[in-house]
């Protein structure tokens, strides 16, 4: 099992997630976090820590789209292990449907 960040960080992308992670697991793009699979321990301390309720135990049904996508963008965008002020319109995204056609960009973000 591994923890995968799923649509609803889409233009949230709050990173209190990566303040708590003992393995720093987490690569940031331009307007999301992701996290690598095999790098993920599985302890499940940042579940709990994001305010968007947007990361998942893989194991949830449904979520082999979200977990090919943070695999595949974890190799491509740098990694982030310092917590960042979210974005000012985060509360107004929150709970956003269909983030991944409207809003998701594959371009990288800033890293540490």
């Amino acid at each position: 099992m591994t923890y995968v960040v799923t649509d609803n960080c889409i233009r949230c992308k709050y990173t209190d997630c990566v303040e708590v992670c003992p393995v720093d697991c987490f690569y940031e793009g331009e307007n999301m976090l992701v996290i690598h699979p095999d790098e993920c321990i599985d302890c499940g301390v940042c579940e709990p820590e994001c305010p968007a309720e947007a990361i998942k135990p893989d194991t949830e049904p449904g979520l082999d789209k979200w977990l090919q996508l943070n695999a595949d963008f974890a190799e491509k965008w740098p990694n982030i292990t310092i917590k960042r002020d979210a974005p000012s319109d985060a509360k107004d995204m929150d709970g956003v449907e269909g983030k991944l056609e409207k809003f998701f960009s594959t371009e990288p973000g800033a890293g540490d």
